[in-house]
């Protein structure tokens, strides 16, 4: 659905981004993960057609980005991360609006209930929060009912009952087939809803994979267990691979004396740490 072919952009003289490459499949869910000033905003820009000049290949669902034909804004649905809203509309009168500008339309009454702001539909955007305008500027890219949505830190400023709601109805949309660019630097929705990523440093990809795989590349999670000794609450940390060699954790399990035990994974936050020295939050 999306391809990128060895791709560079600058905004000054000196390279902002530099050889990138990759491919997205239809239905999939694609992030893009970094910190601030990554890259990652710049990227979408040049897959929605906001940015043409670029050096290299950029094709979104068959069309080069930098030069697209008159239907390609019909086929890719985008919500920055700040809205884009008429403030002195209404939240549906802005749904109509924006529906107006495509061929089809999904039914607003709907979407404005899917995200809880139903019952907000006829006050001006203007008097909206911060997190109901984040709110809306999602549902205004499922309008048209696009193929393909560019989604740019979709759960920022968003209360964790609200960001739920936002992630169930982006799973909803890869259900229905739609092909999903994330851009964020929240590792825990990048470990939830992604199926690849890929980590993004000063303009370049340092790693891509799906979380999974790049959190088991970092080798084997490991197991704290605590449990009592003389009055005193003590902890251990073993890895998964010395479970059975424990001798007091075995101990511990015969006797009926473990407190509690998890096991502990790397975060993809810790393998961007290894790989780059970089916090990504």
């Amino acid at each position: 659905m999306i391809s990128v072919d060895n791709l560079f952009f600058s905004y000054t003289h000196q390279p902002f981004i530099e050889g990138i490459s990759f491919d997205v499949k239809a239905g999939e869910i694609f992030g893009f993960l970094g910190p601030s000033g990554a890259g990652k905003s710049t990227l979408q820009k040049i897959l929605t057609g906001l940015i043409s000049r670029y050096d290299g290949h950029v094709s979104v669902d068959g069309e080069e980005a930098g030069n697209p034909g008159k239907h390609f804004y019909e086929k890719i649905g985008v919500d920055f991360e700040f809205p884009s809203l008429y403030e002195k509309l209404t939240g549906m009168e802005n749904l109509k609006f924006f529906a107006s500008l495509y061929p089809k339309s999904r039914a607003p009454e709907a979407l404005l209930k899917s995200v809880g702001l139903n019952m907000d539909a006829d006050k001006k955007v203007s008097d909206y929060s911060k997190g109901m305008k984040s709110r809306l500027n999602f549902i205004k890219a499922l309008m048209h009912d696009p193929n393909i949505l560019f989604l740019d830190e979709p759960t920022s400023g968003l209360d964790p009952s609200n960001a739920r709601v936002m992630k169930d109805m982006i799973l909803e949309e890869k259900a229905k087939g739609k092909t999903i660019i994330l851009t964020t630097h929240n590792m825990y929705d990048a470990t939830e809803l992604c199926d690849r990523v890929a980590f993004i440093l000063d303009g370049a990809i340092v790693a891509l994979d799906s979380p999974r795989a790049l959190i088991m590349k970092k080798g084997a999670a490991s197991l704290v267990y605590t449990y009592l000794e003389n009055g005193l609450e003590k902890e251990s940390t073993i890895s998964l691979t010395e479970t059975g060699s424990d001798k007091t954790l075995q101990r511990l399990i015969a006797e009926n004396k473990v407190l509690s035990i998890h096991s502990s994974e790397p975060t993809l936050n810790d393998i961007f740490v290894e790989l780059t020295g970089r916090q990504l939050q």
